[in-house]
């Protein structure tokens, strides 16, 4: 009968019967004492350096608003602003027009047409805009207005 040495611990036997008997192997070896971790002690990992992150959205264009020199006419003093988002006129807007009697009306018929940004000048992006038939002067001084705010801001 064939019997272990006391000082070995019971081991399972792997292999085939006809090669010789050998103990298996550990199923996970067990840490050095150079590598082991004292209880209680704080784990550390070191990351791996990370690149820069660039970006690749466009910088958004900053709006701002030009205002035109005045202009003086027969019936009144008629200014200009203009809102400008990168290279477009986004709105336009009359800061002053001929005002009293016949005057509101057609100060009106400028602003409605011009003014605002579905208007004409936003939809032209130029002063190259009609006159409104009846405020001939209203309609010239307040394209000088624009052009002025136009060169200035471009």
């Amino acid at each position: 009968m064939w019997t272990q040495a006391p000082s070995r611990p019971p081991t399972r036997w792997r292999g085939h019967r006809h090669r010789r008997w050998r103990p298996s192997a550990p199923s996970s070896p067990k840490p050095s004492k150079s590598t082991a971790r004292p209880p209680g002690s704080p784990r550390t990992t070191t990351k791996a350096p990370t690149a820069p992150r660039t970006t690749t959205k466009a910088p958004q264009p900053t709006t701002r608003r030009v205002t035109g020199p005045g202009v003086d006419n027969e019936y009144g003093f008629v200014q200009v602003q203009i809102v400008v988002s990168g290279n477009r006129i986004v709105d336009a807007v009359s800061l002053s027009l001929p005002s009293g009697g016949e005057s509101d009306i057609h100060s009106g018929d400028v602003s409605s047409r011009y003014d605002g940004s579905g208007g004409e000048v936003v939809q032209k992006q130029s002063a190259n805009v009609n006159t409104v038939s009846g405020a001939t002067e209203t309609s010239n001084s307040y394209k000088q207005s624009l052009r002025g705010a136009i060169e200035e801001a471009f």
